[in-house]
């Protein structure tokens, strides 16, 4: 058997991976195409499948699995112990419904999460000791330069 030769089913998914997934060329950025090759994705059932690991599946399968729990009403306590999710993916689908756009916790917090602020009060309040530091049996002290 030749190995320069190609499998014919590997060509044929070439094939249909290019007809289904837009040209770059065609649109005017990045994220307008990569909406429109996301729609191509998935309106082609095979390829999805193809593409996708069994991590991602199970993933997306218990998010949506939360949001049908969300929508019927129940808990986040109840749907963290059904489930097995944490709360912390809970409330990201729970902001997801509310905001039509699903942000991973670590996502939000780039966007979210306040920066600590630090007084001067706290920094200057104490002066700086004078010297360097010599450990001894009875602790550190402080020699004079």
């Amino acid at each position: 058997m030749n190995k320069n030769k190609t499998d014919p089913e590997k060509q044929n998914i070439g094939s249909k991976i290019s007809a289904i997934i837009p040209p770059l060329d065609d649109y005017s950025s990045r994220k307008e195409w990569e909406k429109a090759a996301w729609q191509k994705l998935l309106e082609s059932k095979n390829l999805l499948v193809l593409l996708i690991t069994a991590n991602e599946r199970h993933r997306l399968t218990m998010r949506a699995a939360a949001l049908k729990g969300l929508a019927a009403g129940k808990r986040q306590r109840q749907l963290s112990r059904e489930l097995f999710l944490s709360l912390q993916t809970i409330n990201s689908v729970k902001k997801a419904l509310s905001e039509n756009l699903y942000q991973s916790y670590s996502e939000r917090s780039k966007k979210e999460r306040k920066k600590r602020k630090y007084s001067a009060s706290l920094t200057s309040s104490k002066p700086k000791p004078k010297g360097f530091p010599r450990r001894t049996k009875y602790g550190t002290i402080r020699l004079p330069y």
